[in-house]
């Protein structure tokens, strides 16, 4: 694990942050591999990892597919089925990992299919994505060829999932770093793409944030932004009393417009929406893979317009931008 963020440090190449990435890199991985309990459990999973090697990695209708079935023993297949089964909750995907199919709880390939024709052409640009989980997006672009992919993900069960992809797949462009936006040093246009999935609603300044991606972004950099909204056409926000959809920590929903607002006082312009789209229990559902609650439990019953708190049910919003 030390070594990957070593390389990911590297990838990322000299400038003014170096001193206090590598700092803050340094702390973060004495502490995954110290004292994180999550961390020293699935690290003693990944141990058990038999040494096999896949023999291809594909795309097939959005799955990723690492190895096949042929590639490993009954045997071997079985203790991987268990050690993935400890890796739960698995949230982003879908994969096929030897012949295994982990039935993500959200199906991501839906969401790329969305976004994917409308951004920018992804060869030789250098890419953040910010919460990125798993990696799935990440390893969506590798086939674009990005002169670098790098992700945050600060949870560390859900960085542990993606080492364990990567320890297969060896992505030589792809990189995480198990950080927050905010722990992220100043990196002033750096990137050429930045990827904000499924977050800005976690911002307690969602003000802030914007400024701090489009700061991130060089000048007529692009941001992929998606997010959740509130449904109409007025310049409003709903700020949750307590919970949303069972989340404790969803500050803002704004509607689209009001969205669009925040971005262009935050520096960006060519501010579009190009998806709005309910989210149902084909793209967010339960399944073996997710050992928690999921969509039909954050929503009234018998009544899926609403959350169990009474919101609206969860409307997201998709919007392109460029850095001024």
């Amino acid at each position: 694990m030390i070594d990957l963020l070593n390389a990911a440090v590297h990838a990322i190449g000299p400038g003014p942050w170096q001193p206090s990435l590598q700092e803050l890199i340094a702390a973060k991985g004495h502490y995954l591999a110290c004292i994180d309990g999550n961390v020293r459990r699935l690290s003693k999973l990944m141990a058990q990892v038999p040494g096999i090697r896949p023999s291809e990695i594909s795309i097939e209708d959005g799955r990723i597919v690492i190895g096949t079935k042929e590639d490993v023993s009954e045997d071997e297949r079985k203790a991987l089925f268990d050690i993935l089964m400890g890796f739960r909750p698995w949230r982003k995907g879908p994969f096929r990992i030897f012949g295994i199919d982990i039935d993500t709880e959200w199906r991501s390939d839906l969401k790329w299919a969305r976004i994917a024709p409308h951004m920018a052409s992804l060869p030789g640009r250098r890419v953040l994505d910010i919460g990125c989980s798993c990696g799935y997006y990440l390893m969506r672009m590798a086939d674009a060829a990005p002169r670098l992919a790098l992700g945050l993900e600060p949870y560390p069960p859900l960085f542990c999932q993606y080492v364990l992809l990567q320890h297969w797949m060896q992505l030589p462009r792809v990189h995480c770093l198990p950080l927050k936006l905010e722990e992220l040093p100043p990196m002033d246009g750096y990137f050429d793409t930045v990827f904000h999935m499924g977050v800005l609603y976690h911002q307690r300044s969602p003000h802030d944030a914007l400024k701090q991606l489009a700061s991130l972004l060089r000048s007529g950099g692009e941001l992929m932004l998606e997010t959740l909204v509130l449904d109409g056409d007025e310049d409003l926000a709903l700020c949750p009393r307590d919970r949303y959809a069972k989340m404790r920590n969803v500050f803002f929903l704004p509607t689209v417009p009001c969205l669009e607002a925040w971005l262009a006082r935050a520096g960006f312009k060519n501010i579009r929406c190009i998806d709005r789209t309910w989210t149902t229990t084909e793209e967010q559902r339960p399944t073996s893979w997710v050992n928690t609650e999921s969509l039909p439990d954050f929503l009234t019953p018998g009544d899926p317009a609403k959350t169990v708190e009474g919101y609206q049910a969860p409307l997201r919003a998709a919007i392109v931008a460029t850095r001024s």
